[in-house]
Order: C-alpha cells, then sequence, then structure tokens
C-alpha cells in the first residue's frame, strides 16, 4: 500500500472554507475519513454544523446580491474559470492520489481520468465566447417594437456532491454555474471531502471572489439547511433516489430550482449478431471501473436465450481473470468498496439473491485473501427481470444475466425499469444499434460498450432524475430566461 503525508496535499483540511477564509467549524466536530484499502484513517476534516452552513449561504447570498460576480461580463468569468482549470491540470496528481484512499477507484483509472478535469472549466469558460446569452425578436406579437430574450443567472446554489467521483461531478455543477453568474455553497460528503478542498485552496490561489464559492463537508442534517434555506435558489444534487425524492419534495415546498442526477439500473442488450466473447470482455472492464460504484453501470446483462448460457460462461471467466486488491498495485484489476456499509449492503443483496433461487455464477463474497479493507468479488447472478437483484440498485461489482426470446422482449425488459439513466447496445449493425437506442428510455445509450459522456450531456428519465448535466443544457441548468420587450426610440 502507497503510503502518503496528508498534510503535503491539503493545506486547511481542519477548517471549512467561508466567505474566501478558511475559518474553525463552529460545530467544533470532526470527521474522519477512512481508507477503504486499510480501514485505517487518512483524513480528518472539520464537520459544518447547520449554523456553519448557515453562515456559508450567507457568505454567498451576499456575493451574489452585492458582490462584483454577478455583474462582471462573462468573458471576466471566463478569466478565472480557465485558471481553475489550468490550476486543475497542475494538481491532477494530487487528485489521483486522494481519490482512490477515499473511495477505492484504482490508481490506474484515477490518474487519467484527473487529468481531464480542467478541461471541464475551460469548456465552460469557452461558452462565454459561442452561448447565446441574448436572442433578439422582432416586432412582438403584442406589442413593442422588439423583444429579447435574455439569459441571467439562476441565483445562489446549493451543490450536492457524492462520494464515488466528487471532483468530476464537482466540476459540472460549479463549472457552468459560476460561468452564469452564479454563487454557490459546495457540500462535499463525509467519506469523501478531499477534492473539494482542493478545489477551494485553488480557488484562493486564484482570487475568486469572496463568498462565490464556499465548501464545507457536513451529514445529512446540516445538508438539508442547505436544501431548506429559502436564501438558495437552485440544488443541483447527484446521489441516491431515495434522497432525490426528499429534495425534490422539500424544492417543491418553496419552488426551489433543482437538477437531480439520481441512480440507475441500467441494461446491455446483446444482440445476436454480436460476439459474446467480446461483449464479455468489455462488460467486465466496465463492471470492475470504479468497483461499480458508478450509477450509470452496467448491470442488467440481457442476451438471446439460445446464448445465455455462452455469455455467463465468458462472463465468469473475465471475472475470474481480475485480480483484487491495492488500488495502487498496477496488477490490481478492482479495488475496495467506499465503506464497510455499502459493502454490507453489497453482500446482503447478494444474500437476498441467493435466499430469492438466483444462481450466482462467481464471486458473491468477500475475497478469502484479503482480511482488511472493503473488498468484494466480482460477482454474476442469473435472474430474471422481476427479480430483486434485477430491479434494485446495488452500487457494487454485481451483474445479473437475464435471457430474452427475442429483440423485442430485449427492448421491452430493458425498459421495465423504475430508472431510466443509461443503457448500451452491442451490435455490428449500427444502424439498428441507433433504431433500438431511440426507443430505450434512458437519458444516455451506448453502442457497443459502456458508454458516459459528461461532456457532452448527462442525466435520466423516470426516477433516475431531473434535468440534464454536462454541454450546454448543464449552462442551461443555472440560467433564468428573461423576456425584456422594447420600444424603438430613435
Amino acid at each position: 500500500m502507497a503510503t502518503l503525508a496528508t498534510t503535503s496535499l491539503l493545506s486547511h483540511p481542519d477548517r471549512l472554507f467561508i466567505d474566501g477564509e478558511w475559518v474553525a467549524a463552529g460545530s467544533g466536530r470532526t470527521i474522519d475519513v477512512i481508507n477503504p484499502s486499510t480501514e485505517e484513517v487518512f483524513l480528518t476534516v472539520a464537520e459544518a454544523g447547520a449554523a456553519d452552513v448557515e453562515r456559508a449561504i450567507a457568505a454567498a447570498r451576499k456575493a451574489f446580491d452585492h458582490g462584483p460576480w454577478p455583474r462582471m461580463t462573462h468573458a471576466e468569468r471566463a478569466h478565472y474559470l480557465r485558471a481553475i482549470g489550468d490550476a486543475m491540470d497542475r494538481r491532477a496528481e494530487d487528485i489521483a492520489q486522494i481519490w482512490p484512499r477515499e473511495m477505492g477507484i484504482l490508481y490506474a483509472m484515477a490518474r487519467p481520468f484527473a487529468g481531464t478535469i480542467g478541461e471541464a472549466y475551460r469548456y465552460y469558460a469557452g461558452l462565454a465566447d459561442s452561448f447565446e446569452w441574448e436572442e433578439r425578436f422582432e416586432a412582438p406579437m403584442m406589442g413593442g417594437d422588439y423583444a429579447l430574450i435574455v439569459n441571467e443567472p439562476v441565483g445562489v446554489v446549493g451543490a450536492i456532491v457524492p462520494w464515488n467521483g466528487p471532483v468530476n461531478i464537482m466540476a459540472y455543477k460549479l463549472a457552468p454555474a459560476l460561468i452564469a453568474g452564479c454563487t454557490a455553497v459546495l457540500k462535499m460528503s463525509p467519506e469523501a471531502p478531499g477534492t473539494g478542498y482542493l478545489l477551494a485552496e485553488i480557488c484562493a490561489e486564484v482570487g475568486l471572489p469572496a463568498g462565490v464559492l464556499n465548501v464545507v463537508t457536513a451529514d445529512r442534517e446540516a445538508s438539508e439547511v442547505l436544501v431548506r434555506d429559502p436564501r438558495i435558489d437552485k440544488i443541483g444534487f447527484t446521489g441516491s433516489s431515495a434522497v432525490g425524492k426528499r429534495i425534490a419534495g422539500i424544492c417543491a415546498e418553496r419552488l426551489a430550482r433543482c437538477t437531480l442526477e439520481l441512480g440507475g439500473k441500467s441494461a446491455a442488450l446483446i444482440l445476436d449478431d454480436y460476439d459474446v466473447g467480446t461483449a464479455a470482455q468489455s462488460l467486465v472492464g466496465s463492471a470492475c471501473a470504479m468497483t461499480g460504484q458508478i450509477c450509470s453501470s452496467l448491470t442488467r446483462i440481457v442476451v438471446g436465450a439460445d446464448r445465455h448460457d455462452e455469455l455467463v460462461d465468458a462472463l465468469v471467466a473475465g471475472f475470474e481473470q481480475v485480480r483484487i486488491g491495492d488500488p495502487f498495485d498496477p496488477a490490481s484489476g478492482i479495488g475496495p468498496l467506499a465503506m464497510a456499509r455499502q459493502r454490507d449492503k453489497v453482500d446482503e443483496m447478494v444474500r437476498a439473491a441467493e435466499a430469492d433461487g438466483n444462481r450466482i455464477a462467481t464471486g458473491g463474497k468477500r475475497p478469502a485473501s484479503l482480511n482488511r479493507g472493503w473488498f468484494f468479488e466480482p460477482t454474476v447472478i442469473t435472474a430474471t427481470n422481476d427479480d430483486m437483484i434485477a430491479r434494485e440498485e446495488i452500487f457494487g461489482p454485481v451483474v445479473t444475466v437475464i435471457k430474452a426470446a427475442d429483440e423485442e422482449q430485449a427492448i421491452a425488459i430493458a425498459n421495465d425499469t423504475r430508472f431510466g439513466l443509461n443503457n448500451s447496445v452491442f451490435s455490428r449493425d449500427a444502424d439498428k444499434a441507433y433504431a433500438i437506442a431511440r426507443r430505450l428510455h434512458s437519458g444516455t445509450v451506448g453502442h457497443n460498450a459502456w458508454r458516459s459522456d459528461m461532456s457532452v450531456g448527462f442525466g435520466g428519465f423516470k426516477e433516475s432524475g431531473i434535468g440534464r448535466e454536462g454541454g450546454v443544457n448543464g449552462l442551461r441548468a443555472y440560467l433564468e430566461p428573461k423576456t425584456i420587450i422594447m420600444d424603438n426610440l430613435a
């Protein structure tokens, strides 16, 4: 296991970042972040209480109502976003050191991914010039000489990010919010706050005006203060569907705006023209990514009945070649789950599936060779689409293989879920894959692989969320269109 002096990465983990300053938490409490590979404390950070969250909200509100940020030009704000993006590039190695120690992602995946984060900030900086911030209409029907649609910032944003991929998820909330002219309170997960602190350091370094971004780490009770406070105009939340429903209900009470990126139970449709072995190789790799702790992971594998057993055997062979271990070991193909309760949840769901009569083809338990860390074997289970294991989000390295009589039934199975985040179609016929993709009820559909790209756009149908993040639509989520009808007085 690679060792690390946390103090060499983060300068103020014992503080909160509020109104441009590192301040002590009024709660006086701290949170221990546990390394999921060693079960030892990796990092201790200040815990924000309700009063601390309220102080952060007040700073963001003041910065929006009275500070320079919303009154800058888009080009002026873009200058700061480019500086943040460039600083993220410089600290990509720090990100890659923190991320595995918080949630178990392999360093081999974290390091190249960390190098892409800066581009998210630069992309939204680029929209300062290319986005149509103001649109003109001549001779409006109800009078006046011309009308304008101007896009105004929605206001003060509460950004709530989860523990699995915080550095990426917060970028696609904050970068569009900032270029729009919003100010924000970023609420980090108690399990993975490190990259939020890193971003706060960068914002201080580039001279972001006080109060524009405030960073706190808090548990659910203090987080709810952020959602309920009338000074917060919009919530951007990524997390479970259960929590998302609660947030949506609270926001509805005061008609606050919200974007919700929630859970998934995504399907991979393996059509008869696609090689089973090639499909299995792709699915093994994506199922092991981040130990399956990805909301868009392909966890339902739908295949023709006559090739079902062949696909199960190919998945079993692939998973049994994956080495489980230290995320910093180049030989490891999968790391641990993020926390003890997550491993216990995965274990309980697999045990329940077994009790329901589902067959565990491989995996399904904690590896006997590792007596420390929250590891779980990659698992293949055969099921029908009506079984619990095929309907509930697991958030671990567990896939179910489901038989379909034909393509029509495969599409019906894929759509028969309360979720609608992601799907994939494996076919050598691109036209057929496209036609099926148009019939699938999900926010993203990939071709011949698990695919997800927040730089283009990300979000879900049904209980997988409301709204979109990433791309141009991710910017629109932080804007309010305003109609102005004018007379020509010249």
